[in-house]
């Protein structure tokens, strides 16, 4: 008796271990049935769409991993190069780079030979100093020459006219001389030689009268109107008298003639 109840207390501590669960039955593949025109049908297995799903999916990685250059959006990225922007680009860059260059030369000069270095610098320096100078002092010197000459043109630019003309005047003297001792006609005549002399020579510089007498119509380009009064003689616009001729000089027009016009 004591035998069985010290067997009961020894049993009655832990409890008993769960069963194991039972086995998982495999699953079953199931099929599925496509109905098509012409009441005929086809199975596809369920694994074979799945084959098909990874094998178009790894056909995009692969052409991803093929072109690492193409963004998402579609358009293929730029190459980087990795090359710094052309420092040569604009001025600054220029001098900053020359600046660079010749600071990394001297860095890379022994110490020992610095002052040869730096005395051979500073000899270039006074050089190319001293031939701008020279270069500025020329060009000072040549616009101060020019300018002279401008002015010296200037002064004899009439110098031809003037020479031509002395003759012209010479004959005019004369006319005046002779005309205290002959009659009034050939006082006339003399001055008559004398004006055409003077207009032929004016002419040989280029010198033209604008036309302009009575019966003419009136060109504002040319002709200024002084005066516009009534006229039975001529139709408005007209020009009826003419005060004053006027030249071209070269065809540009030195003075306008001076006209009256009839309205």
């Amino acid at each position: 008796m004591h035998e069985r109840e010290a067997a009961g207390g020894g049993g009655g501590g832990a409890p008993p271990p769960p069963p194991p669960p039972p086995p998982r039955a495999p699953r079953r593949r199931t099929t599925r049935t496509i109905t098509t025109e012409g009441d005929q049908t086809m199975t596809t297995p369920p694994d074979k769409k799945d084959r098909r799903t990874q094998s178009k999916r790894g056909d995009r990685e692969a052409a991803g991993r093929a072109r690492p250059d193409q963004k998402p959006g579609g358009a293929a990225a730029e190459p980087d190069t990795g090359a710094a922007p052309d420092a040569d680009a604009s001025p600054t860059g220029a001098a900053s780079t020359g600046a660079g260059e010749a600071a990394a030369g001297l860095r890379s000069v022994p110490e020992a030979a610095m002052p040869e270095v730096l005395a051979r610098v500073i000899s270039e320096r006074d050089l190319y100093l001293d031939h701008l100078q020279r270069l500025k002092a020329e060009f000072e010197n040549y616009r101060k020459r020019v300018q002279r000459d401008n002015e010296a043109l200037v002064l004899r630019a009439g110098e031809g006219v003037l020479e031509s003309l002395l003759p012209v005047l010479d004959n005019m003297q004369r006319a005046l001389e002779s005309a205290e001792r002959h009659e009034e006609g050939q006082l006339i005549k003399g001055v008559e030689l004398v004006s055409g002399q003077l207009r032929s020579v004016l002419e040989g510089h280029g010198l033209d009268e604008v036309p302009a007498e009575p019966g003419l119509p009136f060109d504002p380009t040319v002709h200024e109107a002084v005066v516009a009064q009534d006229s039975d003689e001529y139709p408005e616009g007209m020009i009826t008298a003419v005060l004053a001729p006027g030249y071209l000089l070269h065809g540009r027009l030195l003075r306008p003639a001076r006209v009256i016009v009839a309205r």
